[in-house]
């Protein structure tokens, strides 16, 4: 098999295998929580609606006691577990609010999978985002379902197929304020085509669109609602064949250094080592112990995400 012919096979499986992990996130998360009470995102009801905010984020992982260690060492999350039948679920919190949700799901040997964390963005109503997506050639992976506390939500691939999920959360929406410590503060939508991604998503959540400065033959895209800053869409390298189009989700950390040297003494790997980002501060992204990515993104207190007109 020459280079070329090897190169794109092992980019079709990984894309398969990141795909096939976020509907493994969705079909897990669904059927719990079909089954059972899961806390709302805001307590007290927040009277707040941010469309196209990312407001929620869950993983999936074959070892969830491992999953509770990692992030636990790593953040200081606290979880609450919830078991129903054979389905594990446990609800990461920081200082007493929800901040994600880990759900256990086994691997078969030999399944080109592996975890993944899936994005949830808010929606007012979660049937008509459906039904305008679908128009605009998105997928459906999961219909809408309602759930107690939680609110309504449902699974989509864009067109280009990335996974993500909309809520209609029943308890409103987190407020507009800069993320603490340990966190999600920060969003991106990695893909091909930054400028169609963009305009698929600014259909669905009426986002606001800025082109801002990049690397040479590299886009970033940021998205905007109620002028504050919600998201981005980013390129990636051109020779990165095994990349399939995702989000990327990103938690507050004070030095990324430290944190990234943290996460691999519990475990993790370093995808991309720490680098100085465009707003002064370090990013990073990290795999946790089963292989699920995120982001480590420091952020001054004296950084607004308030979009200027």
């Amino acid at each position: 098999m020459n280079s070329q012919r090897r190169s794109n096979l092992l980019g079709t499986l990984a894309r398969r295998s990141l795909l096939a992990a976020l509907l493994s996130v969705a079909a897990t998360g669904l059927a719990l929580a079909a089954a059972s009470q899961l806390p709302p995102l805001v307590e007290p009801a927040s009277q707040e609606h941010h469309v196209g905010k990312v407001i929620f984020a869950e993983l999936v992982t074959p070892d969830l006691a491992a999953a509770k260690q990692f992030y636990g060492g790593l953040f200081g999350w606290t979880f609450s577990d919830i078991q129903s039948g054979k389905a594990e679920y446990a609800a990461a919190s920081l200082d007493g609010h929800v901040v994600a949700g880990l759900i256990h799901k086994d691997f078969s040997t030999g399944e080109h999978r592996k975890p993944a964390w899936l994005s949830f963005i808010a929606v007012r109503d979660v049937d008509a985002t459906k039904n305008l997506a679908v128009q605009h050639g998105a997928k459906v992976l999961f219909t809408p379902h309602s759930f107690p506390d939680r609110g309504r939500e449902a699974v989509l691939a864009d067109p280009q197929g990335a996974v993500f999920a909309v809520l209609a959360s029943s308890s409103d929406d987190p407020a507009d304020v800069l993320a603490e410590p340990g966190e999600w503060i920060w969003s991106s939508l990695i893909t091909s085509d930054p400028d169609a991604g963009a305009a698929f998503y600014q259909t669905l959540f009426d986002y606001e669109v800025f082109d801002l400065p990049a690397d040479e033959g590299a886009q970033h895209l940021l998205l905007a609602t109620d002028n504050y800053a919600r998201a981005s869409a980013n390129s990636w390298p051109a020779d990165k064949t095994s990349v399939h189009p995702h989000w990327l989700n990103y938690v507050r950390v004070e030095d990324a250094d430290k944190m990234a040297a943290k996460a691999v003494a519990l475990g993790g790997r370093i995808l991309v080592e720490p680098r100085v980002d465009r707003h002064g501060g370090k990013v990073a992204v990290i795999a946790d112990p089963a292989g699920a990515a995120f982001g480590l993104l420091e952020w001054p207190d004296t950084e607004s995400k308030e979009v200027a007109q």
